[in-house]
């Protein structure tokens, strides 16, 4: 047989977990619900770190002072070699030397005329003179006086009509251009499109160590050889061993495979180059495969030190997966420029290759293969002693009720995985400073697990009393049958409180332990408890409503799953017709990958093996309910008045029910 997940609910769709799976997966919404209730998302943090820009080379520095004093020494060069050579006279006397026949050539310009002499006078070659209109100067010439003319200056109109508006544009582009691209490229937008945009810690800038790190001593046990391999590299390889140039951490979402990360740069005191998959495909071809050879480059530089690549399914997906899309794909190119990287550094240098996925079945072998990521490590959701290790690390931040057991927390968390329980600790606080409590209790605990399991209270949603009743004996249903069935977990609460965005009532069950294997026969007692509240309706109003299409669809997934993945209908033999779904994303709505064909005569047995199983448990729990009518009508109206009721409550009310045989 091979084994199947528990859920932290009765109700839960059961999964196959892997052989190495520690624990079952957190459910999405309380169990039993009269409607639905989504899963908060889990937080997700990272501390973040800019990489230094590098300073410009001195020597490549242009002093712009130099180049101004260059140039004015080359106009004063220039000025005194025309003053020694060129002498400036009145316009009247250039047209005496005209008159004189000293003048052997005149050269006519805009404003001036230049006459060369035929002997120097004086040092003298050149004479120049402003032109005079000449209307003007045969008048002036009759009364025998000196005449010029003075040509107004316009240097000053033409510095601001052209080099002030480009002053101007220059400014604008580097007070405002410039520094945008610098903020968001490093060394300016564009021309660093090419370059890696990873994140670098140092030793301080991590603040992570594995002290922090609680609940998976196994995947910590394991990195620790690289922080040994890290601070004596020739010590530790000594016998000739090296270290493995990748090492993959798989397991689902928030179980800490970040953190680890992060950890083992904390401990090894060494550069952590962090960046995400999706940080290196643009829109340009050609940028991912840049990003990755300076990612590299970057490293070698700084070796001995840690690169980091979170979420390595969006670079590293199987190449054609998505169809044919030719050889020049931009995620293709990628990829491939990720593979010959690894190929090409070597361990012993102090360069380790970390990464982090939750979608290790979409990888491309190639990025699997010994030579590149030579380990996988698996970093699982907690068991029970995991958990109290790591609500020890949480429960830190707040302030405990003086003798809270946090192992009786770690009971009501079955399947929750780090970054849950860090959300519960702090949901626990939160109830804590509502109700003006000066400590954490654990009933402030347990009014934080129904918070994330069921969804927010929503006290203000008015039912008219039909409603209520029917609600009222659907959850009443639910948990008849689960006390009444032997080996179903403990019920721990039933309300009709509408919570989430759809749950007009919810019963939550408490496993007592975690399970790693199911029989056929649980699997049927856990259908029975799903379909407890449709039978009570049926049984007491005789009609039936909306209100169990949550546990319908929870009923026929395990159905379908016992026929088509366990093997355990008999008429269709020990055959599995569909393939395992994912094994950390337990995402609704996704499909697992498509298995075997089927004729049309073996589907039409598998919908009557899921019908048979779905109707046989459906009049099992009828049988139950209609035992012990008199104990589901006084509950239900018990429940109808108080609204609420717990474990103890539940226990006087039912004291008369045993388990069926």
């Amino acid at each position: 047989m091979r084994p199947a997940e528990s859920d932290r609910s009765a109700r839960h769709r059961v999964r196959q977990p892997p052989e190495d799976d520690a624990v079952g997966r957190l459910p999405r919404r309380a169990q039993g619900c009269y409607g639905a209730a989504p899963k908060p998302a889990a937080p997700r943090g990272r501390r973040k770190a800019t990489m230094p820009m590098p300073k410009p080379d001195p020597k490549m520095q242009w002093n712009v002072g130099y180049w101004l004093l260059a140039m004015f020494a080359l106009f004063t060069l220039q000025s005194l070699w025309q003053a020694r050579t060129v002498e400036p006279v009145p316009y009247s006397e250039f047209e005496k030397a005209l008159a004189a026949g000293r003048v052997s050539e005149v050269v006519i310009g805009e404003n001036t005329i230049t006459g060369k002499l035929k002997t120097p006078e004086a040092g003298k070659t050149v004479i120049v003179a402003t032109l005079v209109d000449p209307a003007l100067a045969e008048r002036l010439s009759k009364f025998n006086v000196e005449y010029s003319r003075v040509v107004e200056s316009t240097w000053l109109r033409d510095l601001m009509s052209w080099v002030l508006p480009a002053l101007v544009f220059f400014g604008l582009w580097y007070f405002f251009v410039r520094r945008m691209a610098e903020k968001a490229g490093g060394l300016g937008g564009f021309m660093s499109i090419g370059k890696s945009r990873a994140k670098v810690y140092v030793e301080t800038d991590t603040g992570v160590t594995f002290a922090d790190v609680a609940g998976v001593d196994e995947a910590k046990a394991e990195l620790q050889e690289i922080v040994a391999f890290l601070k004596d590299p020739q010590g530790y390889g000594r016998l000739g061993a090296h270290m493995p140039k990748g090492i993959l951490l798989v397991g689902p979402p928030g179980t800490g495979k970040t953190l680890l990360a992060k950890a083992v740069a904390g401990e090894a005191g060494v550069p952590f180059f962090s960046i995400s998959g999706s940080e290196f495909v643009e829109m340009f071809v050609g940028v991912g495969a840049a990003r990755v050879r300076d990612l590299f480059e970057q490293a070698r530089a700084k070796a001995p030190a840690i690169i980091f690549i979170d979420e390595l399914d969006a670079l590293g997906r199987a190449r054609g997966a998505g169809g044919v899309v030719g050889g020049h794909d931009e995620r293709e190119q990628t990829l491939q420029q990720l593979l010959v990287e690894l190929d090409g550094f070597d361990s012993s240098s102090g360069l380790v290759l970390l990464a982090a996925t939750n979608r290790p079945e979409i990888l491309d072998p190639a990025l699997l293969r010994a030579g590149r990521f030579d380990r996988q490590v698996l970093v699982d959701r907690p068991d029970k002693t995991g958990r109290v290790q790591i609500l020890q690390v949480h429960a830190k931040k707040i302030r405990l009720a003086e003798g809270l057991d946090l192992a009786q927390v770690a009971a009501l968390t079955t399947g929750f995985s780090g970054a849950d329980l860090a959300n519960l600790c702090n949901e626990a606080a939160l109830a804590a400073t509502r109700r003006g409590a000066q400590q954490v209790s654990l009933a402030d605990f347990t009014v934080a697990v129904e918070r994330i399991v069921a969804g927010l209270e929503k006290k203000n949603r008015l039912l008219n009393p039909h409603e209520r009743e029917v609600v009222a004996f659907h959850e009443m249903g639910h948990a008849l049958v689960a006390l009444a069935l032997p080996g179903s977990d403990a019920v721990h609460k039933v309300s009709i409180i509408p919570r989430g965005i759809g749950a007009l009532g919810y019963t939550i069950q408490r496993p007592t332990e975690d399970r790693f294997l199911m029989t056929r026969e649980e699997l049927e007692r856990k259908i029975m408890v799903l379909l407890g509240g449709r039978a009570s309706e049926k049984l007491v109003f005789g009609h039936l409503s909306t209100g169990a299409a949550d546990d319908l669809a929870k009923a026929t997934d395990i159905a379908r799953d016992m026929v088509t993945r366990y093997g355990m209908d008999e008429g269709l033999g020990y055959v599995a017709y569909e393939q395992q779904p994912p094994r950390f994303l337990d995402v609704p709505g996704m499909a697992a990958p498509a298995g075997s064909p089927v004729s049309p005569q073996t589907q039409q047995h598998i919908d009557t093996a899921v019908r048979g199983i779905v109707m046989g448990a459906f009049e099992g729990a009828t049988r139950i309910l209609a035992q012990h009518r008199a104990v589901l009508d006084r509950a239900a109206h018990e429940l109808l008045a108080k609204e609420t009721l717990d474990e103890a409550a539940l226990a006087a009310l039912t004291a008369g029910v045993r388990p069926a045989g």
